[in-house]
């Protein structure tokens, strides 16, 4: 494996509801490298849903540290932690979040266009049509979300996930909305990415997607309860 991507050292997170304290997350250490795929897995209420969103800079841990490509990222404001989610992480979530009058060539610019870092128009459609074409949809970049099927819609959002070419993917529950044929040719898409370098990280509750990862992190009650490689790992083939 290549360098560490995440780092955290006793990790916690504690909401106040009403005069109760719920520790979503309880003293978690947790390392991934560089060019893993780790399915994170868990019962509702387990913290997964709370590791993600500190992993994903969306909120911040209550006492312990993040590292994300070896920047302590835990203490950092809301503006901070905007400019880290834009360079450095790539989100996939369940609801494929595409605008629905924009094309998937628009829909996949998108994160280059609110870039502080600036993209020349003819620079960001070259980058969109390469990415599109990574998930398999070139020659579809002027398709509406509606014209295409809910797998075509969750790769459009993978391809805008890499865009800005982040250290990692994060993707939450992608395959929910998803049937069993469908869930398999994103998976392939996320096993592709992974066999090419790429760090994915996979929320999920479902055993037979946990399958297509290479490392299993489970949670209950707020820590890691389980940790070990896919024996069985499942191989998917991606389809146009």
């Amino acid at each position: 494996m290549g360098k560490v991507v995440i780092r955290i050292e006793d990790l916690t997170r504690v909401y106040q509801m009403g005069e109760v304290e719920v520790r979503a997350l309880d003293g978690v250490s947790l390392v991934i490298d560089e060019g893993e795929f780790v399915a994170v897995m868990g019962p509702s209420g387990s913290g997964k849903s709370t590791f993600m969103n500190i992993v994903g800079c969306l909120d911040r841990p209550t006492a312990g540290r993040y590292f994300l490509d070896g920047q302590d990222v835990s203490e950092l404001d809301r503006d901070e932690r905007a400019e880290i989610r834009n360079n450095k992480i790539g989100f996939v979530f369940q609801a494929f979040n595409l605008l629905a009058r924009t094309s998937a060539l628009e829909n996949v610019e998108l994160p280059l266009i609110y870039s502080a870092n600036g993209h020349a128009a003819k620079d960001r459609v070259e980058k969109a049509r390469h990415c599109l074409a990574i998930v398999g949809l070139g020659g579809r970049e002027d398709h509406m979300p509606s014209q295409l099927s809910g797998g075509q819609q969750q790769r459009v959002a993978i391809a805008r996930a890499l865009i800005n070419d982040p250290k990692m993917i994060l993707a939450d529950e992608p395959t929910g909305n998803l049937d069993t044929k469908t869930s398999e040719e994103v998976m392939a898409v996320f096993q592709t990415l992974n066999d090419e370098g790429k760090t994915v990280v996979l929320i999920t509750h479902e055993q037979d997607i946990a399958k297509y990862a290479r490392r299993v992190v489970g949670f209950r009650d707020g820590k890691v309860v389980e940790d070990r490689p896919v024996a069985d790992r499942r191989k998917a083939a991606m389809k146009p």
